[in-house]
């Protein structure tokens, strides 16, 4: 049986594993088969779909088949090395961890769109903006790139991180990996069109489902952080209780809102998706001009929100274990 000690050593190295490496392009990234097994399966299941009911029903059971797979997958492995040797199991659980967490790839890609417009490209910008955010890119404004980029980085501080760790700290790599195969499937069903409003329905439900507490617990340590960075802490307090709500999503303006306070910035408002204009509210009160040191400042927020989550976590998971 797995100690507490070892435990806090295997999501230790794999956090600080991420911090250092992100994401290697030269290794296949776990979800990339997750997102190959859900295109798969929706083809499968689809077949089965006659009516509106029908679609909601078999997405149910998209989302059971594809969490519990994820699940049970790394869960066998690591249960199968420890039988050869404990720490070929611990190794490969580190490894997942490492490539469950995306500080520093959501760092990487990130910056990748701010060097573009430090450069004054604003045309690379726009394509290296395309690989983080779902919106049409073509015609932003160099205004619009940076509010894509902030609220992109501040959404997945708990998709990308916030949340697989607390996933990770219940239940090791296998619910880390259940909880970004939720999220992944939500990413490329959870739409509200045509043809997912009804298949994609539970996969929606279920991601906001999961990411309630770990989006609450993340506007909480971003209030930390941004005392800690100086910036405008208590403008922060008063964003997230104003607009936490200015989401269609449960969840999602929980940092946003947070990283519009601290920053004394305003994002939200129109984007295009798939050729159609989208209102979304806006967050935070326009106290200064967006520029693009903010995709800087949020990137600090994300890094700091990410060790104050980690320590926090860690040291509950050891007093609740005592």
């Amino acid at each position: 049986m797995i100690t507490i000690g070892i435990m806090v050593k295997i999501i230790t190295i794999g956090y600080i594993a991420d911090l250092i490496w992100g994401d290697p392009y030269c290794l296949p990234h776990p979800i990339i088969f997750v997102g190959r097994g859900i295109k798969n399966i929706e083809k499968i299941l689809r077949r089965f779909c006659k009516s509106n009911d029908h679609e909601k029903l078999i997405g149910v059971f998209l989302t059971i088949i594809v969490v519990s797979t994820a699940y049970l997958i790394p869960f066998s492995l690591i249960y199968s090395a420890k039988l050869i040797h404990p720490y070929i199991g611990y190794g490969i659980e580190c490894f997942l961890i490492f490539q469950i967490l995306a500080a520093k790839s959501l760092d990487i890609e990130s910056r990748k769109v701010l060097l573009q417009l430090e450069n004054g490209n604003i045309h690379e910008a726009r394509k290296y903006l395309s690989y983080i955010v779902g919106r049409e890119t073509s015609q932003l404004n160099e205004e619009e790139i940076v509010r894509a980029t902030i609220e992109t980085v501040a959404e997945n501080t708990t998709d990308g991180i916030i949340a697989p760790l607390f996933y990770i700290i219940l239940g090791g790599a296998p619910l880390g990996m259940a909880y970004k195969a939720a999220n992944t499937l939500d990413s490329m069903v959870g739409y509200k069109n045509e043809r997912y409003l009804y298949f994609g329905w539970a996969s929606a439900k279920f991601d906001d489902l999961l990411n309630y507490i770990p989006a609450r617990l993340t506007a909480f340590f971003m209030i930390i952080v941004s005392f800690a960075l100086k910036y405008d802490w208590k403008n922060c307090i008063k964003i997230i209780k104003r607009d936490r709500r200015n989401h269609k999503s449960p969840n999602c303006a929980y940092p946003e809102s947070a990283v519009a306070g601290a920053l004394g910035i305003q994002i939200g408002g129109i984007n295009t998706y798939f050729g159609q204009k989208v209102y979304k509210p806006t967050i935070g009160d326009p106290l200064k001009v967006l520029e693009k040191e903010d995709i800087n400042r949020s990137i600090q927020m994300m890094y700091g929100t990410s060790f104050v989550s980690f320590m926090v976590f860690i040291i509950l998971k050891i007093g609740i274990t005592l």
